[in-house]
């Protein structure tokens, strides 16, 4: 158990685990009239689900929440009020108890920080205390299961719920129990549904059991209920932490029972000239009914109640109508129709197998010939900005690969371009030939490049 010391509105109240079984208190905010006192009985909530009325004989300021220390058969225990005043008279009413009973047992007085410490060090002794009363139940081989252990508020009594098929003779145990826990032992046989009660857990549905929250009242629930509801009978499915069947079942059962009045027996029959139809499935929430014919169980027929009861009345003048596919209408679909969307390889766990194709870069050629962009036609302006672009960005890179040291570029006088590609794999051998010492030399001083002596092709200049 997680004990939590948070303390609630008030400094002596201490909440610890879940609380189970809580109650709102809507008459909290309503004065009493004028001359009535206040009920002189609360109840007290111990661990897990565990509740008892108490007399209120000091007529102590108790709200909910307050630690108290309560009567015992011996010594004394320690609870928290749960609920105060008219609502207390209400439950015992419910719950059959005696509120003028003198054997009602009483609140001392509230408890005081010794007795929270005292109660906090045996409620930690809990869970070792189990385990090893489990070991010994065990070692003498008895069939019974040791689900919860609750010490008394003074430590003076030890109460062990446990869950067993049949009789158990559990005498030696107990003398085992108290040579090696040193404490009076109590034993108390409990059901499956109040196992699960007591100890708590998660439903099927996500939330807390409705046991150990707030239904007090285990009513039997039979393999009808499910029938009724339409449900499949699959004990993994119905069945509760209890290992008994779903206390839900029965919530919904009075709607499902008062919604099939209007519809007709299941075990009914439809003549028709083309053989006698028998009913296969209903849909209480749709109140659509499925017949097939005897010996055709392939083919289903959908019909209304409204349709089934219209036949059912010409078989009572018996009047047979041909056949039941003329009583079958077609639904309008109105859902929304959306594209289908291929989602196969969205998911899939080979997609990054593959090796992305690597883009091959083109050599990109130098200028174009100036003659022939002048005769050429007007083009897409846009195609024009990007041929612009790119004509700019060629000498750059032309560049960066002739001065790898990132030298200035001199200027040069501008010449008319030389579509020669032998002139130009010479000038690029020429500039490789120049030593580091020359570019220091000033431009002034720099003599210009002498053309070596070759035979060049005639210009069309």
């Amino acid at each position: 158990m997680i004990y939590n010391d948070t303390p609630s509105h008030n400094t002596t109240a201490y909440n610890y685990g879940s609380v189970k079984l809580s109650v709102y208190d809507w008459l909290s905010d309503i004065p009493l009239p004028a001359g009535q006192e206040v009920f002189d009985c609360v109840e007290v909530r111990f661990k897990n689900s565990r509740k008892e009325f108490f007399r209120n004989v000091h007529r102590l300021p108790l709200q909910i929440g307050d630690m108290v220390a309560t009567e015992a058969i011996s010594g004394h225990d320690i609870g928290t009020v749960s609920l105060t005043g008219e609502l207390v008279r209400i439950q015992m009413r419910k719950k059959k108890a005696d509120a003028e009973s003198p054997t009602l047992p009483k609140i001392y007085r509230k408890a005081t920080e010794r007795d929270i410490e005292i109660w906090k060090e045996h409620r930690a002794k809990e869970v070792s205390l189990q385990k090893r009363s489990r070991e010994l139940a065990i070692a003498l081989g008895l069939e019974m299961k040791i689900s919860d252990v609750e010490y008394q508020g003074d430590g003076s009594k030890a109460t062990f719920y446990y869950t067993a098929e049949g009789r158990v003779d559990f005498r030696q145990l107990i003398k085992d129990m108290a040579k090696e826990f040193s404490t009076r032992i109590e034993m108390r046989q409990i059901g499956y549904r109040q196992e699960a009660a007591r100890l708590g857990g998660i439903g099927s549905s996500g939330r807390e059991i409705s046991c150990s929250t707030w239904l007090t009242e285990f009513r039997s629930v039979t393999t009808s209920a499910a029938r009724y509801q339409q449900l499949s009978l699959n004990p993994q499915k119905l069945a509760g932490q209890c290992g008994k069947l779903k206390c839900d079942l029965n919530f919904e059962l009075d709607c499902y029972l008062e919604a099939l009045r209007d519809f007709p027996r299941t075990d009914t029959k439809l003549l028709t000239e083309k053989g006698i139809a028998s009913c296969q499935k209903v849909d209480i929430f749709k109140r659509l009914m499925w017949f097939t014919y005897e010996g055709d169980f392939i083919n289903w027929h959908k019909l209304t109640v409204d349709q089934v009861k219209e036949i059912l009345e010409l078989n009572k003048q018996k009047l047979t109508v041909p056949s039941l596919e003329e009583y079958i209408t077609e639904e309008e679909d109105t859902t929304q129709k959306v594209s289908p969307i291929d989602n196969s390889q969205e998911g899939s766990l080979t997609r990054f197998d593959e090796k992305p194709k690597k883009r091959k870069n083109k050599k990109k050629q130098g200028g174009k010939n100036t003659a022939a962009n002048d005769t050429a036609p007007e083009a897409n302006p846009d195609k024009e900005r990007d041929d612009n672009n790119k004509e700019k960005v060629i000498p750059v890179a032309k560049e960066k690969r002739n001065n790898p040291e990132g030298r200035k570029p001199q200027p040069e006088n501008k010449k008319p371009f030389n579509n020669n590609p032998q002139k130009a794999i010479n000038n690029a051998q020429k500039q490789e030939k120049i030593t580091p010492q020359a570019t220091n030399i000033k431009k002034s001083s720099r003599k210009p490049f002498k053309k070596p002596n070759k035979t060049t092709p005639k210009s069309d200049e």
